[in-house]
């Protein structure tokens, strides 16, 4: 069963006053009507003030929508990297919806006109890497931890590959300053191979940095 992995690699890439002489200097003594009134007229506009803000308070609150669960894949390709970084003390990353649309729509592309193969990403915004199986369906977490066994010929000392090894898979996967990441998967089922691509934000595998 071919498996073939590939990371791209960026060029380390209400005011008021009071007039104390209008009130009572005895305690006892009692106000007179307008000296009531001038004390109500400082509370009372503050409670128009009040309902105002616990409205938009509410409406505010109401107004969020709801966030959506993630799909088991999600879950499977998110926990997976989590894993991986949780070894090497590096926080977790965040799921990404928009970067899972984009790595979804580049997939169904690579495989609607490229017979699976893996996409052109040297001039993208993002870190990527990808993974190419042939003979079965490879499941999230399977891609991920290819990509993750990679870390057996990664020197962190030198801060290098070991041989041709493709090492730099598995620091985007570990990269500490990466902290979204989003995945698309696509099979040419005429060709038997199973496509599968991350995109990573920000972007690891900056030259002359390590990644954690």
């Amino acid at each position: 069963m071919p498996i073939l992995i590939n990371s791209t690699t960026h060029p380390f890439h209400s005011h008021h006053e009071t007039q104390s002489s209008n009130l009572p200097k005895n305690p006892q003594d009692k106000l007179k009507p307008h000296q009531e009134m001038a004390i109500n007229q400082v509370v009372l506009p503050l409670l128009p003030l009040l309902v105002l803000v616990l409205a938009l308070i509410v409406q505010s609150s109401a107004a969020a929508p709801p966030t959506a669960p993630l799909s088991p894949a999600a879950n499977e390709y998110l926990e997976a990297h989590n894993r991986a970084r949780a070894e090497v003390g590096v926080e977790p990353l965040q799921w990404s919806q928009n970067l899972a649309s984009l790595t979804d729509r580049l997939a169904r592309f690579q495989r609607n006109q490229k017979g699976c193969g893996f996409a052109e990403l040297s001039g993208s915004r993002y870190g990527g890497n990808q993974m190419w199986v042939s003979g079965r369906v490879l499941t999230p977490r399977e891609a991920v931890e290819a990509w993750v066994r990679e870390k057996a010929f990664y020197n962190y000392s030198s801060n290098t590959c070991v041989g041709d090894h493709h090492c730099g898979v598995y620091t985007q996967v570990v990269w500490r300053k990466s902290v979204e990441v989003g995945c698309g998967q696509a099979t040419c089922w005429k060709e038997g191979i199973t496509l599968t691509i991350c995109f990573y934000n920000p972007p690891g595998n900056v030259v002359g940095e390590s990644p954690y």
